[in-house]
């Protein structure tokens, strides 16, 4: 155990309990040392079920010389600084998506990783790692569908906590298909339209369902769309339309993102710990927090607005290439 990996988890609802039970149970080369959540009973539960000490201050966690790393699972208004606070402590951090709620918190936690000239930060796109998704991505790279021209996707969940707000259909949800666009296309996105119909009987004061058109550099279309109530089932989808040829992932509705995405979770954690152990993080960089948080923006403000809105990126540090 004094070789593997010493990881401390803030955040221990759903996502975070997850990963700590993952990174104990299914991921070689790394253990639980610690766990923090603002309830004290819930990281103790989670720090017995693991092994690990329980801190009640998450600033304490990352300050911790028992901790090598951290995994940042808290509520997303949180992210940022905690990500500043590992940085400032020269540890690594897998942070959940988002990075931050705004794209000018997200590209400051870049421009602090770029100032420390070394990469620590990886972003939780865990779709890149999912079994499906990175088999759109082959036939995507081996020309088996030409050159994209059209990208069809619809993020469903069954229901949402009452903590969820109409603006976490972009920054909570959209954002996963922001990053899987950028992934698979490999283009930046430079204009977004998102659209919001009547609200669903389920909507619960929302404005759910959403649509987005988004548009890459290179003249990619994407449509997007976004039902957080859709009552029956956890269902992500995307198709590919390309010059010679359309890719799709199998339709596979789940009871939740937990059971979807079991797999994609298990992959990422065993990546990112390899990674470390190999001397360079090779996972979602800060810069694609920060660019899928500049796109969120531009969302909100099209639906606030009701125009289209060109993406504006800062200039790409050298750090990410």
């Amino acid at each position: 155990m004094s070789a593997a990996l010493a990881i401390g988890v803030i955040g221990t609802g759903v996502m975070g309990a997850e990963h700590a039970r993952r990174l104990a149970a299914e991921v070689a080369g790394a253990h639980v040392a610690a766990v923090a959540d603002a309830d004290p009973a819930r990281a103790a539960a989670a720090a017995a079920a693991v092994g690990g000490r329980a801190y009640a201050d998450a600033l304490e966690l990352i300050r911790s010389d028992d901790v090598g790393a951290v995994v940042i699972a808290s509520s997303d208004a949180t992210h940022a600084a905690f990500v500043l606070a590992c940085l400032a402590e020269g540890k690594p951090v897998l942070c959940e998506k988002p990075l931050a709620t705004t794209a000018e918190a997200s590209l400051r936690v870049a421009e602090a990783e770029s100032a420390a000239g070394r990469r620590l930060v990886q972003v939780g796109f865990m779709r890149r790692f999912d079994p499906a998704y990175a088999a759109l991505k082959r036939e995507l790279d081996e020309g088996r569908l030409g050159g994209p021209l059209l990208l069809h996707c619809a993020h469903r969940n069954a229901s949402v906590p009452p903590t969820y707000t109409s603006d976490m259909l972009v920054t909570s949800s959209l954002t996963h298909e922001i990053d899987v666009i950028r992934w698979l296309t490999g283009e930046e996105i430079v204009t977004v339209t998102l659209r919001a119909p009547r609200s669903s009987s389920r909507a619960n004061g929302l404005r759910d369902p959403q649509l987005a058109i988004l548009e890459t550099e290179g003249g990619v279309l994407v449509d997007v769309e976004v039902f957080a109530n859709a009552g029956y089932g956890y269902d992500i989808r995307c198709e590919v339309v390309g010059e010679q040829g359309t890719a799709a992932l199998p339709v596979a509705v789940a009871a939740t993102f937990v059971e979807r995405f079991a797999v994609a979770y298990r992959l990422e954690l065993q990546d990112w710990v390899d990674s470390l152990a190999d001397g360079g993080l090779r996972g979602p960089t800060a810069w694609d927090g920060y660019a899928a948080s500049a796109v969120a923006d531009a969302c909100l403000t099209s639906l606030a607005q009701g125009r289209p809105v060109e993406v504006r990126l800062a200039e790409r540090h050298a750090l990410y290439g």
